[in-house]
Parts: structure tokens; sequence; C-alpha cells
């Protein structure tokens, strides 16, 4: 198996469509999303063996997310007429919750890809720690991390504080990769501040 290749770094893409939003965050969609923005462009069949999924049920996923304008055809990477190579569009998707707030159905697509979003968020942090073993020593020490904290904020300030977590992200996300020859392999870092009580 090749190293993952570096993602590139991507502007943001802001996503205030229901429709687009519920081809984003379906489990085996947003997995082939991740696989393409880490790996870089695929075939459906690479896709399929990575996957584990059928190769219809992957052109099947791969239509919506184009139909989405999510992922699109590579034609330059092709051999022949036949091959169809897939990559993600431009734009790193995000979405707020409030833009789908004036619509019942849109609201209710908001909160299942809230919850999605967490599923997987959660899934890929318990993955790391059932697979943690198999890394080499440098990465099982300290390049993981596990802290929160309870703060007392007004709505202004924990506004401030998500913008300020997601710029933090958004500038490593973006960084130019240095051609160092070190090692360097995908990192999944997300962030939540949420108002809740202990």
């Amino acid at each position: 198996m090749s190293e993952p290749t570096e993602p590139s770094a991507r502007a943001v893409r802001q996503i205030a469509d229901s429709r687009v939003l519920a081809a984003l965050t379906h489990p085996v969609r947003r997995r082939l999303l991740d696989l393409l923005a880490v790996d870089g462009p695929a075939t459906v069949g690479l896709l399929a063996e990575r996957t584990g999924q059928a190769v219809g049920s992957i052109s099947h996923h791969l239509k919506v997310l184009a139909d989405a304008d999510l992922v699109e055809e590579a034609p330059e990477l092709a051999r022949d007429r036949r091959e169809r190579w897939w990559r993600p569009t431009d734009g790193t998707p995000r979405w707020r919750r409030a833009d789908f707030a004036d619509d019942p159905v849109a609201e209710a697509v908001a909160d299942a890809a809230g919850s999605l979003e967490l599923e997987r968020q959660a899934a890929l942090v318990r993955g790391w720690s059932a697979a943690r073993h198999e890394y080499p020593e440098p990465w099982r020490e300290g390049c993981a991390v596990a802290t929160d904290t309870w703060l007392r904020l007004t709505p202004e300030e924990a506004r401030e504080l998500a913008g300020e977590l997601v710029e933090l992200l958004s500038r490593w996300a973006v960084r130019p990769v240095p051609e160092d020859g070190r090692e360097r392999r995908p990192v999944f870092a997300f962030a939540y501040s949420v108002p809740a009580r202990p």
C-alpha cells in the first residue's frame, strides 16, 4: 500500500443546500470524500477495495456526490476511455446549522447531519485507540490529544472561541507541506465547543 498523499490547500465551500448536506453526511459518501481528500484521486475499483463496498455501491455514491458537486471526474488521469478517476471538487465543505433554520425539513437534515458527523469523528478517535499499537513508536506518544474544560462565556465569546478553533485547524490544513523528506501521515483533528451543563 502506498503512503497517502498530503491534502492540498483548499478554500472553504459553505454548504447551505440541505440536499448537498444530505449527500455530504451519508457515512459511505463521507468516507469516500475523506479517502479522496487524503489519498488523492481514485477509480471506483480502488475506492471499492479501500472501503470493502461493492463496485456498484461505490458508483452510486459517487454519482450522488457528483450531482451535489462534491466530486468530479479527473479525465486526465484515465489511461483509456473506460477508466474513470474521481477527485473532490474545490473547496473544503463546511456548514452551519443556522443556515437551515428556516425550513423544518432542512432543519431535520441538519440535525441528522450533525449527529452523523459526530459519530464519524468519534469512530475515528476510537479507531486510533484500537490501532495505536500498529503505529511506529514516534507516533504513539504525544501525537494524539484529548482535552476538555468548562468555560463561562457570553454568546459573543462562545462565537469568538469557535472562530479561533476553526482558524487554528484551518491554518494547519492549508499550510504548504514542507518537502524535507520527513515522514508525514494523515492526522485527523476536530474540535467542539457547545453550551452544556455538567
